[in-house]
């Protein structure tokens, strides 16, 4: 059973400062903060398929407030959707405006306590990341209670325990799983202090998090409390920086992996080397049955997150590749590697020229994790599902990315960069799309910057794609003129122009969307405003995606900051 639940505690809190404020006695702090309000009025365009809310307005809005002195500090965060934009959030609707966010936390020598909502992170997040992805609508953050301790230096301990965040009506809606977690960290550079001559350094590091959630299934016995625990390293020296992490969770039947009693395991290797000029990277990724919700039931895969999964895959900011055929992470089961090399050839060698040259090459890939299933129906093996190994690699690919930059300034006034990219999709797994084809994809970006002078300059990209599956092949132009400090107007347009014989024969028609922007930004404010047509696609933000539907019409997006 979930609950809507704002705790008393940090409101007391908060009540009880506030009159400290006013007389004095916490004399000498700050009071800082932001606001930030996206609305969007929405036009009928049937052929797009554009959506429109009853109220024809959506507005999303966002006010932090933080006081802070030397050892104290509270803040809170009033949010609004009346009603929230189309398509938003990941997970569970927000309705109605309200707090949903507020803490209280004190700062005494080596130790640190927090009351209230607050976001941490142990390690990578493979078994608990507390976050907040604002423009996605994910946030799990914690409501309890953290402790932040430093008994000597170079020890870290961290311990924290509290329900997440599942949705908002009006007010903070909590999860009904109970998340209790301990993490330690060892820097031995700190550590040894002067004994510790060396440049190079290592960090050791573990975890161990659990969650509580009733039994009340009626068929199956099923654990309530679900344990994880990780070992992290980290050895850094001037040009390496290497990092390893093991992540094991107990049986964990939920709705995600099919009620089934195996355990989860999450590794992860990533190596970086970088001289002046140079940089290379490689990593590995192996997930197996790591969905870790407080709620086993929660209804969608962006709700009541306990863990966080990191893709290894690059991070793309073009639009088409970022928006059309971005990965995320399958956290029932997956194995990605990644490799990535940065050259700068010096200014005055052959390809250097005047000014030098900047290549980068990089290539990701994901596939299935080979797994055996174990017992028939009526057996009670069946239960547990499958029998897998770690980095054991299956046969179902579920996404590939070679792409290659080049990066070449040729005058004081122009600096162009040339992207290729080869995409292999399956978009059947990655977006949940079953018996669509595998995508195969190409892409070609050129993106040119001219200052005109120090104040004022133009961007511009030009991309394209092409594919014989989905929605066919894309062109996409952008134009930004900038006028500095205060100024940018810029207009795009994406053309779907097929490409795709099945689609063509169904009568599908090219279609434009056409899209212009202005804004205005001074001090610490920030006006955007955009008119145009929004296709649908995916908005991803570190791995973690949302669908963003078809619409058009007015968009204002004001940010402030004090």
């Amino acid at each position: 059973m979930r609950t809507l639940t704002v705790r008393p505690l940090v409101p007391a809190a908060v009540a009880f400062a506030m009159p400290l404020l006013s007389s004095g006695q916490l004399s000498g702090g700050q009071l800082h903060g932001n606001f930030s309000t996206d609305a969007q009025y929405y036009n009928e365009d049937d052929d797009i398929g554009a959506v429109v809310l009853p109220q024809k307005l959506g507005l999303n809005s966002w006010l932090n407030l933080i006081y802070s002195t030397e050892q104290f500090e509270t803040g809170i965060r009033f949010e609004s959707y009346e009603p929230r934009l189309a398509g938003y959030p990941a997970g569970q609707p927000y309705l109605g405006s309200g707090v949903g966010y507020r803490y209280a936390k004190y700062k005494l020598s080596d130790m640190e306590v927090t009351a209230g909502n607050f976001f941490e992170q142990f390690g990578q997040g493979l078994i608990f990341r507390s976050y907040e992805e604002r423009y996605l609508g994910v946030d799990n953050a914690m409501d309890g209670l953290r402790v932040k301790y430093r008994p000597y230096r170079g020890v870290y301990l961290k311990g924290v325990i509290g329900k997440q965040r599942f949705a908002f009506d009006s007010r903070t809606v909590n999860g009904a799983g109970l998340v209790r977690g301990f993490d330690a960290e060892v820097d031995l550079r700190e550590l040894f202090d002067t004994t510790w001559t060396s440049t190079n350094n290592l960090v050791i590091g573990g975890s161990f998090v659990s969650k509580f959630q009733e039994d009340r299934d009626p068929l199956l016995e099923l654990p309530q409390n679900v344990g994880a625990y990780a070992f992290r390293l980290n050895f850094t020296t001037p040009r390496w920086n290497l990092y390893a992490e093991y992540a094991y969770k107990i049986n964990d039947p939920n709705g995600k992996n099919g009620f089934i009693y195996k355990h989860g395991e999450a590794a992860m290797f990533n190596a970086t080397y970088s001289v002046k000029g140079f940089g290379a990277t490689v990593g590995a990724h192996s997930f197996d049955n790591m969905f870790f919700q407080s709620d086993r039931a929660a209804p969608t895969p962006f709700d009541l997150n306990i863990n966080f999964l990191p893709p290894l895959t690059r991070q793309h900011t073009y639009n088409l590749p970022a928006t059309l055929y971005p990965y995320a992470t399958q956290p029932n089961g997956e194995v990605s590697a990644q490799g990535e090399l940065f050259y700068k050839w010096k200014k005055g060698t052959l390809l250097g020229g005047k000014y030098g040259t900047k290549v980068a090459v990089n290539f990701s890939t994901a596939y299935a994790l080979d797994t055996t299933r174990l017992g028939a129906v009526d057996d009670t093996t069946a239960r547990i599902g499958y029998s897998s190994r770690i980095f054991g690699m299956g046969d179902r690919h579920y996404f590939q990315d070679m792409n290659v930059e080049v990066r070449k300034k040729i005058s004081e006034d122009w600096e162009f960069a040339l992207t290729y990219l080869n995409v292999v999709y399956d978009i059947d797994i990655i977006q949940g799309k079953p018996g669509k084809p595998t995508v195969y994809a190409d892409m070609l970006i050129l993106e040119g910057l001219h200052n005109f002078n120090e104040r004022n300059s133009i961007r511009f990209e030009v991309q394209h794609l092409s594919t014989k599956q989905d929605q066919g092949n894309w062109v996409t132009g952008l134009a930004e003129l900038t006028f500095s400090p205060h100024w940018f107007i810029a207009a795009m347009d994406q053309y779907n122009y097929i490409g795709n014989s099945d689609l063509e024969a169904k009568g599908q028609e090219p279609i434009h969307y056409p899209i212009g922007s202005a804004g205005y930004i001074r001090g610490g404010n920030r006006f955007q405003v955009n008119y145009g047509r929004q296709r649908a696609g995916i908005f991803c933000v570190g791995g973690v995606c949302r669908q963003v539907p078809a619409a058009n019409g007015l968009t204002l997006s004001i940010t402030s900051t004090f």
